[in-house]
């Protein structure tokens, strides 16, 4: 019997030390081998560390006005692991905020402490969430971004994602400035998860974005998207885009697309809607391109403007029985006049006297074929080919707008060149970057203007462009009190087929004003305009009804109104 309980001792007191062993070495892996990994799930517990978010930076036009800025908005998250009745719990929610109760239910079902129901709501729907007094249910405040002007300039401005990342436009080309760097906040909490703020509490304070100050005058970029609004309902046209610039520096006042969109809403948009067609849209220019070639030509002392051309009657056979057409036939013209007339005829036959490599030398001169650099994302380079691959056909219709594709913006740059007396400029809507408080911190360098042609060809240019306005092709452009120059295009779109189309057309119209010392470069295009598709029956009237108001806002009118002239239509630049 002794023995038996000396045994029973012997086994107690043995598996009492192993116990005693296991314990020690859990103690001993805890507190040593996983002390680290306990230690952090401990932090987590008792610490927080909370990230304190940067305000993103406001974008302002040139005088002040905001067109996109942040705001705190109210968010509504929960602890999915509080939540017992998930289904009801979705259902009175989705009554509530804009969101599915099937996408509400599958949040709540996750097996998480954290989980975001709606973000970035309105101020009234979030005080009714908090009216439910929910258990597992919690309120934050974050910024949301808001474009006060709506669809103003939404194509230069673009947008974020509700993260506050830049997706589209300038939000994107400079979101790293915009955004800003978050801070951080590491401090106790207690039990209940209540916030302990003490000597404990650490913290880095959020950088705040930087600010950017555009050139773009949201009048002038009001009136110009009315006037485009009302150009392309008016002749039922897909879209079209007009540009404003300062021919001096190359500054843009306004930069107007159609179809519009609204940037609070990007969702409710297209992706085609939301491009900037100013920038991405290839189209033939038809007859404005006659500029360039007329340039070439004064430039080169190949042709004066008293110089007569024989313009034919109408019909011109150019080589391997392709036909060149007028609007109407013009016979003997001066070759101001075949500008000012817009003759195929003519313009083709002078530009004969240019060698291929001196009028691709001009056409690259000008910016064609080449992004013009500009501070706003998505810009195409153009197309023209090199004298190499020209067919014979080419010398005759490249002169007139064909067989080149260019945007409205390269277009622009082209006009300023005869507006400010022969320099190329570099555009650009990016006047200066700031800090909140207004300090520059940065002005972005803008490259010297480059002299393509003399002051005086230039000027020989812009007398030849007043006239089509006074009395050629554009006199549905001429403006009372105010002496403006400009040229029409009318150029027929490709088919899928590589064929010219007899249906689709591009209206254009470029214009500047007041001649000589003009403050503005205007490109007006249009797309597929119908059942009219002339430029200066449809463009020349967009560049009108901007320039009237911004006359006035200018204060630019000179002298009493002009009497209303007779208007003429400018020939499709067309090949058979």
């Amino acid at each position: 019997m002794a023995r038996t309980t000396n045994e029973r001792i012997l086994n107690i007191w043995l598996v009492s030390l192993g116990l005693l062993m296991g314990l020690w070495m859990r103690c001993f892996w805890i507190q040593g081998v996983a002390s680290r990994r306990y230690t952090a799930v401990l932090s987590a517990q008792h610490r927080l560390r909370t990230v304190l978010p940067a305000q993103r930076g406001t974008i302002y036009d040139r005088s002040g006005r905001p067109l996109a800025l942040s705001v705190l908005a109210p968010s509504v998250f929960a602890n999915a692991r509080q939540i017992v009745a998930k289904r009801q719990t979705a259902e009175r929610l989705a009554a509530i905020v804009p969101r599915d109760v099937t996408r509400i239910q599958r949040r709540l079902e996750r097996d998480k402490g954290f989980v975001w129901i709606a973000r970035q709501l309105e101020p009234e729907v979030a005080s009714q969430v908090l009216d439910l007094k929910m258990v597992g249910l919690g309120m934050m405040e974050e910024p949301k971004r808001r474009y006060p002007h709506g669809h103003l300039a939404g194509h230069v401005v673009g947008v974020v994602n509700i993260d506050g990342r830049g997706l589209e436009g300038l939000e994107m080309t400079f979101n790293s400035l915009l955004h800003g760097q978050n801070g951080w906040r590491s401090t106790l909490r207690d039990a209940k998860g209540n916030i302990l703020i003490g000597p404990w509490t650490a913290q880095s304070p959020p950088v705040n974005g930087l600010d950017i100050v555009l050139t773009i005058d949201s009048v002038v970029q009001q009136l110009t998207e009315e006037a485009l609004a009302w150009g392309v309902k008016t002749y039922h046209a897909k879209g079209g885009s007009v540009v404003v610039m300062d021919p001096y520096t190359g500054a843009i006042f306004a930069m107007a697309n159609w179809p519009v969109y609204d940037p609070n809403e990007p969702g409710r948009s297209l992706a085609e809607h939301r491009r900037n067609r100013a920038v991405t849209d290839l189209f033939e220019p038809g007859s404005i391109f006659k500029i360039v070639s007329a340039a070439a030509l004064l430039e080169e002392g190949k042709v004066s403007p008293e110089e007569n051309v024989f313009c034919e009657q109408g019909t011109y056979r150019t080589v391997a029985g392709h036909i060149l057409h007028d609007h109407k036939p013009h016979g003997m013209l001066s070759f101001h006049d075949v500008i000012k007339f817009s003759s195929n005829i003519g313009v083709a036959k002078m530009a004969q006297r240019l060698s291929p490599e001196e009028l691709y030398r001009y056409i690259r001169m000008f910016g064609f074929g080449q992004k013009t650099a500009i501070d706003v994302p998505g810009e195409v380079n153009g197309i023209i080919q090199p004298p190499t691959r020209w067919s014979k056909l080419s010398p005759f219709i490249i002169p007139i707008g064909q067989e080149i594709a260019a945007t409205p913006i390269q277009l622009a740059v082209m006009t300023a060149v005869v507006a400010n007396g022969g320099m190329r400029v570099r555009p650009y809507v990016v006047e200066r970057i700031q800090s909140s408080d207004g300090s520059v911190i940065r002005v972005p360098s803008t490259e010297p203007p480059v002299r393509i042609i003399r002051e005086s060809t230039a000027k020989i240019l812009q007398g030849m462009l007043s006239s089509v306005v006074e009395s050629g092709t554009g006199q549905l452009a001429s403006v009372d009190g105010l002496q403006v120059a400009g040229k029409t295009g009318t150029a027929q779109k490709l088919e899928p087929t590589g064929s010219y189309s007899h249906s689709r057309f591009f209206a254009s119209f470029v214009g500047f004003g007041p001649v000589p010392d003009s403050r503005f470069v205007i490109v007006v295009s249009i797309d597929e305009p119908r059942p009219l598709y002339f430029g200066g029956v449809v463009a020349a009237p967009i560049f009108k009804r901007i320039v009237n108001p911004l006359a006035d806002y200018w204060d630019l009118r000179q002298v009493p109104s002009a009497p209303t002239l007779t208007q003429q239509s400018d020939p499709v630049t067309r090949k058979t």
